[in-house]
């Protein structure tokens, strides 16, 4: 069991949760309010994407992030700070008869153009996805082939910021080793167990404890689920040896029919994870735990 814990909010995340709940934060001054809620409620780590203020729409243009990151930056609150790189390897193929040509849905570009918006703001954290991988749409990819996993580990690297390495399941575990052992990944390594996205690993102990009992010693993990199972997941991921993630971006319940805000769910998992007998970890504690570098 891990006792000192820190706890990352994933505060708005990509998917269509923002047409589900209104407490979605959508434009770049409510993403970075929702970071420094997170942040008063007890979490150390404040994880980011961006949307469309107008429609809500998933979007990786670098100006709302650079809004988002100044506005937290210049706030009284600390919080630790991580930017989705995963934007930009979406492929929608045209249908199951005819997959060519792809589906003006889809966005896919190279990795320089991915991590625009890390190498100008240079967080703290950011997110690499290990993994190509089905979701439940029906024609949609999530795509990082290991060629651009290479590209953008090298990218990230020369920036001074730590990857925090997204495992949806057995086989991304195995590629981010590989680039640990390549040496485009810097100790001490830092991953993300995502549980229950279909169809990655499923959120039950044999397949989180399967990932688990093959983290490498001294890598530091959190873990999660989606859903109804976030809740339990604070418990699990902890009893496992990590940390936890909560957040909006996987979960918009706080109770059956009571829509969460990002600061209700920290303050529930905080209540957990103290009812336990854990310490939560402050940002500058986890700033010395992984080795981050402030600006």
């Amino acid at each position: 069991m891990n006792r000192d814990v820190f706890i990352t909010c994933a505060v708005t995340g990509s998917g269509q949760s923002h047409t589900k709940s209104d407490k979605v934060p959508r434009s770049p001054a409510q993403i970075a309010d929702a970071c420094i809620e997170a942040a008063r409620a007890g979490a150390a780590i404040a994880h980011v994407h961006v949307r469309d203020p107008e429609t809500g729409a998933p979007s990786r243009d670098p100006a709302l992030y650079r809004e988002v990151v100044e506005r937290v930056r210049s706030s009284d609150t600390d919080v630790v700070l991580n930017l989705t790189a995963g934007m930009g390897g979406d492929i929608v193929l045209g249908s199951a008869e005819a997959p060519l040509p792809l589906s003006p849905a889809s966005d896919i570009v190279g990795a320089t153009e991915r991590l625009i918006h890390v190498e100008e703001l240079l967080p703290e954290i950011c997110t690499l996805d290990c993994g190509t991988m089905n979701f439940a749409e029906a024609d949609y990819v999530m795509t990082n082939t290991p060629g651009t996993l290479r590209a953008m580990a090298a990218r990230i690297q020369k920036a001074g910021v730590r990857p925090e390495i997204e495992v949806f399941d057995t086989g991304h575990l195995w590629m981010a080793k590989t680039l640990v052992e390549e040496g485009l990944i810097d100790d001490p390594v830092m991953i993300q167990l995502c549980m229950g996205i279909p169809y990655g690993a499923p959120a039950d102990m044999n397949s989180l404890m399967a990932m688990v009992n093959n983290i490498p010693p001294g890598w530091v993990f959190s873990a999660f689920s989606i859903g109804r199972m976030q809740m339990p997941y604070v418990a699990q991921a902890v009893l496992a040896g990590g940390n936890v993630r909560v957040g909006l971006e996987d979960n918009i319940w706080l109770d059956r029919g009571v829509l969460a805000s990002n600061g209700a769910l920290v303050e529930r998992a905080g209540t957990i994870l103290t009812a336990m007998g854990c310490r939560l970890l402050t940002p500058q504690e986890v700033r010395e735990k992984l080795k981050l570098t402030r600006r």
